[in-house]
């Protein structure tokens, strides 16, 4: 017997081997088609898929979940800073405070300890600020006899006046009204006394936070910038150099703001009161003063300062000075908002028109006049940081276009 095997064996080899080889093939595409519908079965059973909804309405929720996060972060700290609307108040001034006084304080600093330029700067504007109170208050006691008349007079000048056309009033109305108001308040003198004892103590709440601001404003213009190198190093090291520029933006803007809006309110206070001395308006020191304070409050404090100042020429000097002076309103108004923004602070405060005045009457409704005197500034701070950071950084290369 031959222990080699025949021809016909070595012939059924390959076609053995060929056999297995197929059956291999068959059971590996079987297997690569139970792997590529497993997936589909398992998407099948979780449900439909996340591109069946359309594009539009995904991202639309994606952008509402995100903004009803940022809004609730909002109102958490609108709701604590109202909470704590003195202390907010007394470190907003301070802030305003240092933006105005640091600079002399840096530049006197050169020549004598800073310490001692601190004091003296801060002794400067304390005695700037009481002379000016002093003297309103000068004025006002030495005009008073001689107002009383000028507006009793003045109240029945303008009272003939309305009675003529086109008014057409009748006769004793503002009488009339004089003696219905004081009647009002003989029958509700108790609301008023309680009125007056809790404006005391608003009078109290505003000295403390006077003091309060006195006392931030003293280590601002001392050492504020190691005060927020500080408060930087407390954040994670990957986040430093975003949050420098950030303050640094933040606070470039809100310093010029608060220079410009200084530069603009004074500008506003002298032509005003030169108009005022030049027609003899009494009080005119007052109402200066009233349009200095008043122009902080973009578009709309300085028109209702003036109105106030109308309504004082009207019943003192005359419907002719009134009108005299509500046309300063319109001339004043246009240097501000055509010359004296555009030149001043223009650098510092890049929102449009409408931005500023809704800010303000939002920050009215929310806050009163605190808040339609910080809304401006904030929301420039706010836009000055978001776009700072939208820039690349100082070392990085400009991105392809």
């Amino acid at each position: 017997m031959d222990g080699g095997g025949g021809p016909d064996d070595h012939a059924a080899r390959p076609k053995r081997h060929r056999t297995r080889a197929g059956s291999t093939r068959t059971a590996l595409r079987a297997a690569a088609v139970r792997v590529r519908t497993l997936p589909d079965q398992a998407r099948r059973e979780r449900g439909p898929r996340p591109s069946a909804v359309h594009p539009l309405l995904w991202s639309s929720a994606a952008y509402a979940w995100r903004l009803l996060v940022l809004a609730a972060a909002a109102y958490a700290a609108f709701t604590l800073v109202s909470r704590l609307q003195l202390i907010a108040a007394a470190v907003f001034m301070a802030l305003v405070v240092t933006s105005v006084l640091r600079p002399a304080a840096d530049r006197l600093a050169r020549t004598v300890p800073r310490r001692l330029a601190v004091l003296i700067v801060l002794l400067c504007a304390l005695v700037l600020t009481a002379g000016l109170l002093s003297l309103v208050g000068e004025v006002v006691a030495i005009q008073a006899p001689a107002l009383g008349q000028q507006l009793s007079s003045g109240a029945s000048r303008v009272e003939h006046w309305l009675e003529r056309p086109p008014f057409r009033l009748g006769s004793g109305t503002l009488s009339h009204l004089q003696k219905s108001i004081g009647s009002y308040l003989s029958a509700h003198r108790s609301t008023v006394v309680s009125t007056a004892v809790s404006g005391a103590g608003r009078v109290v709440e505003v000295v403390t936070g006077a003091a309060l601001a006195l006392f931030c404003s003293v280590f601002f213009i001392h050492s504020g910038d190691r005060m927020w190198h500080w408060a930087t190093e407390q954040a994670p090291q990957a986040s430093r150099a975003r949050l420098e520029r950030a303050g640094k933006a933040a606070w470039d803007t809100f310093a010029g703001y608060t220079r410009g809006i200084v530069i603009v309110a004074g500008s506003n206070a002298v032509m005003v009161g030169i108009a005022l001395f030049a027609l003899r308006v009494p009080l005119a020191v007052p109402l200066t003063l009233l349009e200095f304070f008043a122009t902080f409050v973009p578009l709309v404090g300085s028109p209702v300062a003036m109105a106030i100042a109308a309504a004082v020429a009207l019943a003192t000097r005359g419907p002719v000075t009134a009108v005299i002076v509500l046309v300063l309103i319109v001339v004043i108004g246009q240097i501000e908002g055509h010359v004296l923004h555009p030149l001043v602070m223009s650098w510092a405060v890049r929102l449009h028109p409408v931005v500023v005045a809704v800010s303000v009457l939002a920050g009215g409704t929310l806050a009163g006049i605190t808040g339609a005197v910080v809304a401006v500034p904030a929301v420039s701070v706010a836009w000055s940081i978001v776009r700072e950071l939208r820039l690349p950084p100082p070392g990085d290369p400009p991105a392809d276009r």
